[in-house]
């Protein structure tokens, strides 16, 4: 068997991410210790309870402390005051990462806390459930996922990483660090690619962040439309407002601060999606049925590529089994 990959990492925030990090470790054999530890006692005490790190600390001071790798998995809007807190107890030479849905807010806030010794590497795995806490993880979840990692602007060099706070600006250290979080993420089952932080922030708004705050509005309609009753919604939902549900569903807290830290991105892409919508609306209005239907192909061509990709699977009712509640 392979020697881990990391002596020590160390999990900081214990929700779905990070309990199914800690479970991927383990079934690959990629870090010879995990230690655990959130800002909640109650799930210090579940994580603990579960067992799915080796230990679990109070502070995230004592996590860190002779870490490998440090991954903080707590909300976007938290990561600042944490970095600025466990900053001087980084070990030199070890890499920062993290599990953030934006990464130009993470940069801006996280970089100026890390050492020059340390290596700061930002990450989003792209993989996630509605499902929120320790008891929510598994080991699978990143498996033929992506996961992304930040490295400077294409052409801007090591040094102008290191003014991002992106690495230490040693070209050969920062690639060997990089090298080696990426086989982490691809040990647990990831595919892995590296972007800029604008462009990651540009790419996700349109695959994640609009999706999700039009998933939001549209079940807030539902909610607020009182000649549909409740019971009415929630017996006769057919598939498409059910999906939206359960994407409405995610962590409140995770989402309020994808928002606030990505807004330039995602209103951008909310002005583009009214545009559409807008057109749409008149081809209803006018009945233009040629327009929906030229339309309503394009974007079934979307759908068939994200099957094809592997992302996602063409079975009935998305492969759900029927009878059986969902997790």
């Amino acid at each position: 068997m392979s020697p881990p990959i990391y002596g020590k990492v160390a999990l900081i925030g214990l929700g779905l991410i990070a309990s199914s990090m800690a479970l991927a470790m383990r079934r690959g054999g990629l870090a010879g210790e995990v230690v655990g530890t959130d800002h909640t006692p109650e799930t210090r005490r579940v994580a603990a309870e579960l067992g799915y790190c080796d230990e679990i600390v109070e502070t995230a001071r004592q996590a860190v402390e002779g870490a490998d790798l440090v991954v903080l998995c707590v909300p976007v809007g938290a990561m600042g005051a944490l970095a600025a807190d466990i900053g001087p107890h980084l070990k030199p030479g070890s890499t920062l990462s993290d599990v953030g849905s934006v990464k130009g807010a993470v940069v801006q806030a996280v970089g100026p806390h890390v050492p020059a010794d340390v290596h700061f590497i930002p990450g989003h795995p792209v993989a996630g459930t509605e499902h929120s806490g320790p008891r929510s993880g598994f080991a699978e979840l990143f498996d033929n996922r992506w996961c992304l990692l930040i490295t400077p602007q294409d052409g801007s060099g090591a040094e102008a990483g290191a003014d991002m706070g992106l690495g230490t600006g040693d070209r050969d250290a920062d690639d060997a660090a990089l090298a080696r979080l990426r086989a982490l993420w691809e040990g647990m089952g990831a595919n892995v690619e590296t972007m800029d932080a604008d462009r990651h922030d540009l790419v996700l708004a349109v695959t994640s962040h609009a999706p999700h705050l039009i998933a939001y509005t549209m079940v807030g309609v539902a909610d607020d439309l009182r000649r549909v009753t409740d019971s009415e919604v929630i017996k006769y939902s057919a598939a498409g407002f059910r999906d939206f549900t359960r994407i409405a569903a995610s962590d409140p807290t995770m989402w309020r601060d994808v928002f606030l830290s990505n807004k330039d991105a995602t209103l951008e892409i909310l002005g583009r999606f009214t545009e559409e919508l807008f057109a749409l609306q008149r081809a209803i209005r006018q009945g233009d049925g040629a327009h929906l239907h030229d339309y309503f192909t394009r974007t079934r061509a979307i759908r068939r590529g994200i099957i094809d990709a592997g992302q996602d699977t063409d079975a009935p009712n998305f492969g759900r089994a029927s009878g059986r509640a969902p997790r």
